[in-house]
């Protein structure tokens, strides 16, 4: 079987659908410097709910992008990480990002 993402019950269009999310793409921005703990991701991407970061974190871990490694501390701690095809996004994520930087002043002529 070919991978179409135009056929909507292809697996990745689904795939495609998980890396396109606004969460998603800032997410693997803040993991590409490294392992970082859930409050440093959540610090560092303003608006996103303690409730949409989980979420975001277990799809991610369930598609094999992102890695969660508890360690048997007290307190707990637990950091997420780019798994090989995590850290194989950068490249295109950062391209997007920067494009969307580049090209910000656009919004003023599109109607939200």
């Amino acid at each position: 079987m070919e991978a179409n993402p135009y056929d909507r019950n292809c697996p990745s269009r689904r795939l495609l659908d998980r890396i396109g999310d606004r969460w998603t793409v800032l997410v693997v921005g803040i993991l590409s410097e490294g392992p970082t703990r859930f409050g440093e991701i959540a610090r560092q991407i303003d608006g996103i709910s303690q409730k949409m970061l989980t979420q975001t974190l277990r799809k991610l871990e369930a598609d094999g992008i992102v890695s969660r490694r508890a360690y048997p501390e007290v307190p707990p701690r637990v950091e997420y990480s780019l798994t090989d095809a995590g850290r194989s996004l950068q490249e295109p994520l950062k391209a997007l990002e920067s494009w969307a930087r580049e090209h910000f002043e656009l919004l003023d002529s599109i109607e939200v």
